[in-house]
């Protein structure tokens, strides 16, 4: 935190960067239409959020989703190219730093949760309904996307499968 010309603490912003996430989907209910969201902690301040990291050169929006809903959750699956939606909000890079970020999200239909993966130990894992993870999360952008899963906007059962325990909205 940097003090003024008055001695007053400014907080300084930095200008807008972009991150790609994953909303990690299961279904539980096929017939119903019925998904689950898959949430973890961030390591900084514990609450609860999506898989999300830092566009990366090079890699495509959804191939950074699903990367880093493996290093964060060890989740494996299929990842829609096409993106569910974005949200803001500012990420917190020291005492009174933030970064603006707009961050584009990608649903990925979860096939697998490997036990061994990057960031293993460091963040809380769990699963929620749409409306319990959007009351979790603090992002108001972000609490519309999950409202957005109540089965229609995935298409109904006629874009919803189960092949095994995957799920496939695609």
């Amino acid at each position: 935190m940097r003090r003024g010309s008055t001695g007053r603490a400014q907080t300084i912003v930095h200008p807008e960067a972009n991150q790609c996430a994953a909303i990690c989907l299961r279904a539980t209910d096929i017939v119903e239409s019925v998904v689950e969201v898959l949430l973890i902690t961030s390591r900084e301040t514990g609450r609860w959020i999506i898989p999300k990291g830092w566009s990366i050169n090079k890699k495509k929006p959804h191939q950074v989703a699903k990367q880093e809903a493996w290093e964060e959750a060890g989740v494996r699956g299929h990842v829609r190219k096409k993106p569910f939606g974005h949200y803001r909000y500012e990420k917190r890079v020291s005492q009174g730093e933030f970064i603006p970020c707009l961050v584009q999200v990608h649903l990925l239909a979860v096939s697998e949760l490997e036990e061994d993966f990057p960031e293993k130990g460091q963040r809380q894992i769990r699963w929620f309904s749409p409306t319990d993870a959007a009351r979790a999360v603090d992002e108001p952008e972000l609490q519309r996307l999950f409202m957005n899963l109540q089965g229609s906007q995935l298409g109904g059962t006629s874009n919803v499968v189960r092949s095994d325990d995957a799920l496939e909205c695609f």
